[in-house]
């Protein structure tokens, strides 16, 4: 039985994608991933409205919050209300490309400034007592990787930090869209494994192309963790196998038992006056690959969004889906008996 370590198998933050509903789905997958927040700008958690945008459900344990920002003081006060809202980590964004996130001089553009990261690190670590992690690239534009992506982490590391989740890429913040710079530049995994080679006494979690739990465990040979992104969001039955697989404890969650673990948490927020859709969106991969999947998006995302939807609008999705697994079944015991 393997030690529990929260960074070994993480789920990313992604904007639009992986909000409180989303992670309340992802953790009846499983109880060990460390589950991230959309990043949440230091200026919108001190001016902002705080429930709307820090706000999670008890269960979602352990869940760290990711912020944006370049200013020590404001990061502080912000990783400080993160602590107070309960999240078990509080994370700096080095790494989104956006153009909007550029202006706001955070995100990968900071990857030219590491001095000022170490800063911004050192004031939130003062500021709380939950780890303070930074999520990079390994460089951007013309940076040299092997010389940015060290010295960030490097300087960082002074500061007091000790978990590092690098995305394998740069990032090109002219000319490349950030949905580019999730798929054009090269993957460079073998400089993420030296840096964990050459800094063993650092938690190094990788990050950017990893498509399922057996490219997962490979990776693990190298580094200390790993983070899935979009392979999670849209395919999030796979995370019903991290328990065991990964953490080497528990057993599998199907995604039939995950819809049923999934029911409280949507009645609550319905009753709360939330709408179907916000939720059953992230379910839209659930049965990925299984018969029915496209019965089951299809009652879901058509279905889901009238007014007044409820629970009976997944009942009949998931019925769909079982009517479509029984079908074949029966049709593979017809051929076997033939």
């Amino acid at each position: 039985m393997q030690t529990y370590q929260p960074h070994r198998l993480s789920v990313a933050p992604m904007m639009d994608w992986s909000d409180r509903h989303c992670r309340s789905l992802h953790r009846v997958l499983s109880r060990k991933a460390l589950l991230y927040s959309e990043m949440v700008t230091s200026g919108a958690v001190l001016n902002g409205d705080r429930e709307k945008l820090l706000g999670f459900d008890a269960g979602q344990h352990p869940v760290a919050l990711q912020l944006g920002g370049s200013e020590p003081a404001d990061l502080a006060a912000a990783a400080r209300i993160g602590e107070d809202f309960g999240y078990d980590e509080i994370n700096l964004n080095v790494g989104c490309p956006s153009d909007r996130v550029q202006s706001g001089r955070f995100g990968a553009c900071l990857m030219r400034e590491p001095a000022l990261v170490a800063d911004c690190m050192a004031a939130m670590a003062a500021a709380v007592s939950v780890p303070v992690t930074v999520k990079c690239r390994i460089g951007v534009d013309d940076q040299d990787p092997e010389q940015s992506l060290f010295e960030l982490v490097d300087l960082s590391a002074k500061a007091g930090v000790t978990s590092f989740v690098v995305h394998a890429r740069k990032a090109w913040l002219k000319g490349l869209s950030p949905k580019e710079n999730r798929d054009v530049p090269p993957l460079d995994y073998p400089l993420v494994h030296r840096l964990k080679a050459e800094r063993p006494d650092l938690t190094i979690v990788i990050n950017g192309g990893i498509p399922d739990l057996d490219a997962s465990l490979d990776q693990l040979e190298h580094v200390d963790g790993v983070m899935l992104g979009r392979a999670a969001y849209h395919e999030p039955g796979l995370l019903g196998q991290v328990d065991r697989r990964v953490f080497g404890e528990g057993r599998d969650v199907d995604a039939f038992e995950a819809v049923e673990l999934y029911k409280p948490y949507m009645a609550g927020q319905l009753a709360a006056g939330v709408h179907l859709a916000a939720m059953g969106r992230h379910m839209l991969g659930l049965f990925h690959g299984m018969p029915g999947a496209r019965a089951w998006r299809r009652i879901l995302t058509v279905e889901g969004v009238a007014a007044g939807a409820g629970l009976e609008v997944v009942d009949r999705a998931l019925a769909a889906v079982r009517q479509a697994v029984d079908a074949r079944e029966a049709r593979t015991l017809e051929a076997a008996a033939s």
